[in-house]
């Protein structure tokens, strides 16, 4: 089951390493209280949550903008539970959001424990869509950019997953081949086929098990990664 002539460990963060929908949740109830929104939380980030993957992935596609992406996904969530929010307040909430998203860290289980497993065999890097300030401070606050030897983030490149440009580029920073390498996420259109159409390996990490991609190797938990790697 182990995966041959492998040097070179890729991964995606949100998601994947760094928990985003927890560390989400939390900040939203930081500045709904700040602002006094007073709103099921619930209810708010259960529509929200899937708006997010919807226009990040119209984001990805180059279809809207970063301050579209942001007062959007904020935006159409309220509307869907009927809740009424001025245009002057979703600006000042996603502003603060973005503040206030890195000073919460909670990372997957056995985050750190694989990366410490990793680190010794193989060398790590990450290949992100996220925005280069605000993923450069979710690695430090959480204290894990020190398993990674290069960062390559959308912001730097110009270019998003699954667009070929940012695995080359990526490939290129790490000095190695897509031969010598694998990648990992959570995102099967951005992370997985991003990764194999360039010639990568690459694992889908489903955390919420929801399909079985064929012939592609899948987890549920980072734990799965040392039957492979």
């Amino acid at each position: 089951m182990k995966i041959n002539g492998i040097t070179d460990v890729f991964f995606d963060l949100d998601h994947t390493l760094w928990d985003f929908d927890k560390n989400s949740a939390l900040t939203f109830d930081k500045i709904f209280k700040t602002h006094a929104v007073d709103v099921d939380l619930n209810a708010f980030l259960k529509i929200y949550q899937v708006l997010n993957l919807k226009y990040w992935k119209l984001y990805r596609d180059e279809k809207i903008t970063k301050d579209a992406l942001r007062f959007n996904r904020l935006n159409d969530a309220f509307v869907a539970i009927n809740f009424d929010v001025s245009e002057s307040l979703i600006n000042k909430l996603s502003d603060d959001y973005i503040v206030y998203l890195t000073s919460f860290n909670h990372l997957f289980n056995y985050t750190l424990d694989v990366l410490d497993y990793l680190k010794p065999k193989y060398n790590l890097y990450i290949i992100s869509n996220g925005f280069e300030d605000i993923q450069n401070k979710k690695l430090t606050n959480s204290n894990i950019i020190k398993y990674f030897k290069t960062i390559t983030n959308a912001d730097m490149v110009g270019i998003k997953k699954p667009n070929p440009e940012i695995f080359n580029h990526a490939l290129k920073s790490a000095n190695t081949t897509f031969r010598k390498s694998i990648m990992i996420g959570d995102s099967y259109e951005a992370d997985i086929l991003g990764a194999l159409n360039v010639g990568m390996n690459a694992i889908f990490f489903d955390n919420n098990t929801v399909t079985l991609k064929e012939n592609v190797k899948c987890i549920s938990s980072l734990l799965q990664l040392k039957a492979y790697l």
